[in-house]
């Protein structure tokens, strides 16, 4: 994972208070990791935390003062890109191929494998429209990592928990390992 780029995508869901122990890991292995995160993810993880433990600026829009954010530029620098938590108004926006955030600009950019990592309440989960929008991800290429069964943060039991930090780690290595 040494020197591995990794462009990591938070959306909004709960599941995004996992993300800076994911961070972690990756910086951990010595990969460079850069980070994009949609307004609403910021409301469950601050940004100044990600840009702090990954040592990159957190870009959550096209324009920051004076400076624009190139989501081209981002798309093609990444070996790899990661979208945790990926939130059902976001996955369903990938679908679509709707682009009204830096997150989405990036992705329908990007020129690197997608990995995505869904987080969502068990009955947003199973929802014939969230399973048609997977389904169609998958079949753009993209790459789930499945969710898990557990207590949701709704207190409701049931599959939509994102994987855990460990588990995602584990996939994107073995991506690495394998190519």
């Amino acid at each position: 994972m040494e020197g591995r780029r990794i462009l990591l995508a938070v959306t909004g869901s709960i599941a995004a208070y996992k993300i800076p122990i994911l961070v972690r890991l990756f910086v951990k292995a010595k990969s460079e990791v850069k980070i994009l995160i949609t307004e609403s993810a910021s409301h469950f993880v601050s940004p100044s935390v990600l840009a702090t433990l990954s040592k990159n600026d957190v870009f959550s829009d096209f324009f920051e003062g004076d400076t624009w954010n190139n989501h081209v530029e981002l798309g093609l620098w990444a070996e790899v890109m990661l979208i945790a938590p990926a939130s059902a108004n976001t996955i369903a926006k990938m679908a679509a191929g709707l682009c009204d955030n830096m997150v989405l600009a990036t992705y329908l950019s990007a020129k690197c494998p997608v990995f995505f990592a869904p987080a969502m309440d068990r009955d947003m989960w199973k929802h014939p429209a969230t399973q048609r929008n997977v389904q169609m991800l998958q079949s753009y290429g993209n790459t789930i990592i499945p969710v898990q069964y557990g207590e949701l943060a709704s207190g409701l039991i049931g599959e939509g928990r994102m994987a855990e930090p460990e588990e995602i780690f584990s996939v994107i290595e073995k991506f690495f390992s394998l190519a």
